[in-house]
């Protein structure tokens, strides 16, 4: 795992090196482990990276990587899981290599291939080749998007980088904040991609490679597409139910597709271990490894002392007994003040999702047992384990004049203790039960929701402010052809798990220098999961039936039986309690900087109500601190700043 940056000149100007390396040591903590630099023959072309030795720990698998005459040249941040056959293939066809790292098998079948490489490969990864001899750039993301690669472009030069922080390391590339994007923060907590917080800042699409010329032209494809239709004759013998022809035949598939999965990430010449929560992803991830190891799994669980809704350390305590793991268990009372300022960094911008809080925490305590963690992560992307699917389902055979009364009657009871709650969550489905079905997944799981009008200022644009499924727009043609359950998934697959999941963990993670792993999202199990009847992922209520029928001697009952919790902290008792003068003041503030953006009679409504018990908004408020506080530190951001950057 490594960061990556570069830069390519169109106006004829040289790539000063002191500028690469200022970009790239601003992602020291995604490798601290060395550091290299090139600028090319003509100085338009430069690349930067920074290395977490994992597979090849010699100074002959550094990068940037040369082929044999230095025409061809990569930067590679990632693994690929399909190196060693690779290898031998290039091998086969006269190619002569010097390391044993996977970096050199890219540089090797570029040569073959060009661009069109990264069809080859599989595994995660963010790559940049400088092609010498056609003055191009060439660009590539996984398919899942489990690897970042963000880039700036103007009339004089193209820049990139893993994170966004390389670029704002580079003297002409100027922050400026895009106000499109305010909107779908407060939405998603998130802004979808290929969007950013910035002008002129872009992402690398999953599954995308991108060719930048030296005239300044550019062109982007998608290589791969998830296919969530499956394959008819499939359909036809078993959509009737999990135990008619069919079902047991995918049931072994899954099981031998996961298992090759996690046997595929468990090359490393650094130690490896993995989260474990009270969950069946990470239980069947930890139970394999058991399976195919040779030593005890290192397992780590964090928990959090004062509040056992957000426990999970007993749980995840069965499991590691029961495959006899080296378990540690991490055990905290975070302040999450110390937390904020450094997730907003790490993440470039303000993020909704205060799941981060424990990925980080749990991330930064694992850091000094392994460097590589095999994580859970796609499980319930690909087998439907969200509440909100099944929810989503149900409110497809509710009448509407059903859940105008549901919502009538649930206004009578008091408030929720937490978001956790039976109450908060039926509220929540009484309220957009009658939207359309990704309308209502989305309301769902949006931070503000029909209210964000009342949130935003007038002179914020209000393009997306009303629309949930923007981001989704162009791809509906395809994505309604579907059955509902795989309408919600391929949404979820193309947004959430993007945008949300695979950044949080990516950030989190590599902010310690840590590698994580996802099995689950692996690309034959990926695609043959997407191909599976409805019925197969979600039967009579039962989420993720048939990876957890495939698994089914390995989940301890308990673990199979507890309902889905999620990786969260107590935000609500936070900001009633030891962060309640914080968010005030961070808020209510007289220089509060986010008053530009929203209005600030609302914030205090937000505040109050929350701080009296009226409403249980704390996801509400940790998304208006983390706004307020990028706000506040953006302009320090041109400037090293030591006291974030991990050394």
């Amino acid at each position: 795992m490594c960061g990556i940056c570069g830069e390519l000149t169109f106006d004829g100007a040289p790539v000063r090196a002191e500028t690469i390396v200022a970009m790239r040591d601003r992602l020291v903590h995604r490798g601290p482990d060395d550091q290299g630099v090139y600028l090319s023959a003509a100085g338009r072309a430069g690349l930067g990276f920074r290395r977490l030795r994992i597979i090849d720990l010699s100074a002959a698998a550094n990068q940037p990587m040369a082929n044999e005459d230095g025409t061809v040249r990569v930067v590679f941040n990632g693994e690929i899981y399909n190196f060693h056959e690779l290898r031998e293939r290039l091998l086969a066809r006269g190619h002569r290599f010097r390391t044993l790292a996977d970096t050199e098998v890219i540089v090797h079948l570029y040569e073959e291939r060009g661009p069109a490489f990264v069809e080859d490969l599989d595994g995660m990864f963010a790559i940049a080749v400088w092609d010498e001899r056609a003055g191009r750039l060439v660009l590539a993301r996984d398919r899942a998007g489990k690897k970042p690669l963000f880039y700036y472009r103007d009339g004089r030069r193209f820049v990139f980088g893993s994170e966004i922080k390389a670029l704002f390391a580079h003297p002409d590339v100027h922050i400026e904040i895009d106000p499109a994007a305010v909107p779908s923060y407060f939405l998603y907590g998130y802004t979808p991609h290929p969007a950013t917080f910035y002008q002129r800042v872009a992402q690398v699409n999953p599954a995308s490679v991108m060719t930048i010329e030296m005239d300044g032209s550019v062109g982007e494809r998608t290589y791969w597409r998830l296919d969530f239709g499956g394959p008819p004759k499939l359909h036809a013998k078993a959509e009737a139910g999990p135990h008619r022809l069919g079902y047991q035949d995918a049931r072994d598939r899954v099981r031998d597709l996961v298992t090759a999965a996690v046997k595929r990430r468990l090359v490393s010449d650094v130690p490896l271990g993995a989260f474990l929560s009270a969950g069946i992803d990470s239980t069947i991830v930890v139970g394999v490894m058991s399976r195919l190891m040779n030593e005890p799994v290192k397992t780590f669980t964090i928990g959090f002392d004062g509040d056992p809704a957000y426990d999970e350390t007993a749980g995840a305590r069965e499991v590691a007994e029961r495959f006899k793991t080296d378990h540690t268990e991490f055990r905290v009372k975070p302040s999450a003040l110390q937390l904020i300022d450094r997730l907003i960094w790490h993440h470039d911008g303000p993020f909704g999702d205060s799941s981060a809080i424990p990925t980080y925490l749990v991330s930064e305590l694992t850091r000094p047992h392994v460097t590589v963690v095999l994580t859970g992560d796609g499980g319930d992307e690909l087998f439907a384990g969200y509440l909100r699917f099944r929810a989503a389902l149900v409110a497809e055979r509710v009448p509407r004049v059903g859940g105008a009364v549901l919502e009538a009657a649930l206004r009578a009871l008091p408030a929720a203790p937490n978001e956790r709650h039976v109450l908060a969550r039926a509220r929540r489905f009484a309220k957009f039960m009658h939207l359309p079905l990704l309308e209502r997944a989305a309301r769902w799981n949006s931070i503000f929701q029909d209210d964000l009008a009342l949130l935003l200022v007038s002179d914020v644009p209000r393009a997306m402010r009303l629309d949930p499924i923007a981001h989704l727009r162009p791809q509906l043609g395809a994505i309604d052809r579907l059955p509902p359950l795989s309408r919600l998934l391929a949404a979820n697959f193309a947004s959430y798990l993007p945008d949300d999941l695979l950044v949080k963990t990516d950030r989190c993670t590599m902010a310690n220098s840590l590698e994580a792993r996802a099995p689950l999202l692996d690309t034959a199990l990926t695609e043959y999961a997407a191909s599976l009847p409805d019925s197969f992922k979600l039967h009579r209520g039962r989420a993720k039936a048939i990876l957890r029928d495939a698994f089914a001697d390995l989940v301890p009952p308990a673990i199979d039986r507890r309902p889905k919790t999620g990786f969260g902290v107590p935000l609500d008792a936070w900001f009633r309690g030891e962060l309640r003068d914080f968010v005030r003041d961070t808020l209510l503030g007289s220089r509060a900087a986010s008053r530009v953006y929203l209005r600030h009679d609302r914030v205090h409504q937000l505040v109050d109500d929350h701080q009296a018990g009226r409403t249980n908004d704390g996801h509400r408020l940790w998304a208006l601190v983390c706004f307020e506080r990028w706000l506040q530190l953006l302009p320090t951001w041109t400037v090293a700043n030591s006291a974030l950057a991990r050394p």
